[in-house]
């Protein structure tokens, strides 16, 4: 990365948090554009009032207008893209209109970018954004860059490893999630006996996990979560984050496969400690 400011699109949870105190403590200068229906304001004291260089602004989920002129007018000529914007907030029901409307007002770039779309799927309004900053004159970097020694590792990750009923489930279950996957769907589904018992779509993985178990009466469910089939590192990359942990204890969730290499462990230490002493089993696999 070159000595400008690093971009920062901050959206839920505790990634872009991590990213902004790893920048923060190498001296990396940091302009960060946090979604305000999303982001954390933790953010704010990360950066703290000596960080040289770095600025956090606040921006709407439709500014997209708003975020390419502050980028540039601070010189940002590389950004990185951390945390989730959620599907369904991008799309809400009109209840005087039986229709979907944008839930946050979208500034004139935003229209002509969502004009310009074939789909409304997660990967192509992404990637409309993306096509945006770069006739812009910015790129978008791996969201990983910073943080490499947070992915899954290859092999069991827990104490425990996945029982032989639990790993028939991820065998069964993997290559149907790959599937849904490919087709630009979630990127986790839940399984009981060799059977699907929920598929994420917009309302991300800690409520497909608590509607499985609501399916099955609490009964214990095995979580697979991957990435796309070529999946971009630069956005959208799988997160498995202490809330989750939170979510599978509370959901009788035994077993949870990921994809090693691809999937970010928010909190890595203390998430494996937790789901060991849980007797959560994680197993990263290729």
């Amino acid at each position: 990365m070159n000595k400008a400011p690093l971009g920062l699109i901050a959206g839920t949870g505790k990634f872009p948090i991590l990213v902004a105190q790893v920048a923060s403590s190498r001296g990396i200068p940091l302009v960060i554009a946090a979604i305000r229906e999303e982001a954390s304001r933790e953010l704010e004291t990360v950066l703290g009032v000596d960080q040289q260089g770095s600025s956090i602004h606040w921006i709407g989920l439709g500014q997209l207008g708003k975020l390419i002129r502050i980028f540039k007018s601070e010189g940002v000529e590389e950004i990185m893209m951390a945390g989730q914007v959620s599907h369904s907030k991008i799309f809400a029901p009109n209840t005087s209109a039986s229709r979907k409307i944008l839930s946050a007002m979208p500034d004139i770039t935003m229209v002509r970018m969502l004009m310009a779309l074939p789909e409304k799927s997660t990967s192509s309004l992404i990637g409309g954004v993306i096509e945006v900053l770069e006739e812009n004159g910015m790129k978008l970097i791996d969201s990983t860059e910073l943080i490499k020694d947070l992915l899954a590792p290859a092999g069991v990750i827990t104490d425990r490893a996945p029982t032989r009923e639990e790993m028939e489930d991820i065998e069964y279950g993997r290559p149907i999630a790959q599937r849904l996957a490919g087709l630009d769907l979630g990127q986790s589904i839940v399984v009981k006996d060799k059977a699907v018992v929920a598929i994420e779509a917009m309302e991300g993985t800690d409520q497909v996990i608590i509607r499985a178990s609501s399916l099955v009466g609490g009964q214990s469910l095995t979580l697979i979560k991957v990435a796309r089939p070529s999946q971009d590192m630069r956005f959208d990359v799988p997160v498995l984050g202490l809330k989750t942990l939170k979510v599978l204890e509370e959901c009788n969730v035994t077993a949870v496969s990921i994809d090693a290499g691809k999937t970010l462990l928010l909190d890595k230490e203390r998430l494996i400690e937790e789901a060991n002493s849980l007797s959560i089993s994680l197993i990263g696999q290729c």
